[in-house]
């Protein structure tokens, strides 16, 4: 495992030297933010077929309704019958979860790079990379150099999760999620996709307590899917729910 860390703390460092010329200082953040878009390149395929399942998923309502209705006495018969119509359109339910745990484990691989302290050394503005937000606001408050920085990337994320909260809501106002207020514990969905935009919010939770390193990498994510969702649904009137970026 420590080999595995090495040659990734390798190949950021590489990737800092290549982008020194143009960044200076800042080159190892760059790597970061360069790399987190390599990885979400790299998963955007499976992000056009998850919008692809939700637009299906979208069209099959009805039946889907229909189905639940026929079956509500019968779960077994039910449930087969849904896994039969997804199958023959062709509709994974997972698909929407495959991109966020592809992630995950660039996400962890860089936050325990730079929390074991292996990266120390190199920082963005004056804020170390293996720092964190109370580190930098408890060196010289919150508009200091370190701190002007934290304060920068929350200000980047509050921006995108305003938007897409903004979004998601209109949408779901314009096209309500059909459900079958019949079925036991209807009222908890409906409530739970009411509120679930909101989850776009807890990413500052995220930013303000793990390393600069990751936090780079969670904002960037954050911003590539807000871009990435505004395109693959922007012809659907009632896009997937929001959900933050890792």
């Amino acid at each position: 495992m420590s080999l595995f860390f090495d040659a990734f703390a390798a190949l950021i460092e590489r990737c800092a030297d290549l982008l020194a010329p143009l960044f200076a200082g800042a080159s190892t953040a760059a790597a970061i933010v360069l790399f987190t878009m390599a990885v979400r390149l790299a998963v955007h395929p499976l992000s056009r077929a998850a919008a692809r399942g939700q637009k299906a998923r979208a069209r099959l309502a009805p039946q889907l309704a229909a189905l639940r209705k026929k079956h509500a006495k019968n779960p077994e018969r039910l449930q087969k019958a849904v896994m039969d119509l997804h199958a023959k359109e062709k509709v994974s339910p997972l698909a929407g979860c495959l991109p966020s745990l592809l992630q995950a484990p660039a996400f962890f691989l860089m936050y325990h790079l730079f929390s074991s302290g292996r990266m120390a050394g190199h920082d963005l503005f004056g804020a170390p990379l293996v720092g964190r937000a109370a580190d930098a606001f408890g060196q010289a408050g919150p508009f200091g150099p370190a701190g002007l920085t934290y304060l920068a990337l929350f200000a980047i994320v509050a921006v995108t999760a305003t938007y897409t909260f903004v979004r998601t809501r209109r949408q779901q106002a314009a096209a309500p999620a059909p459900v079958d207020t019949d079925q036991p514990g209807a009222g908890a969905v409906m409530a739970l996709t009411r509120h679930l935009p909101l989850l776009s919010f807890a990413t500052l939770i995220t930013v303000a307590v793990v390393p600069l390193a990751a936090a780079l990498y969670v904002v960037t994510s954050t911003v590539w899917t807000a871009v990435e969702r505004a395109f693959l649904y922007r012809d659907m009137p009632a896009a997937a729910l929001a959900s933050p970026a890792v």
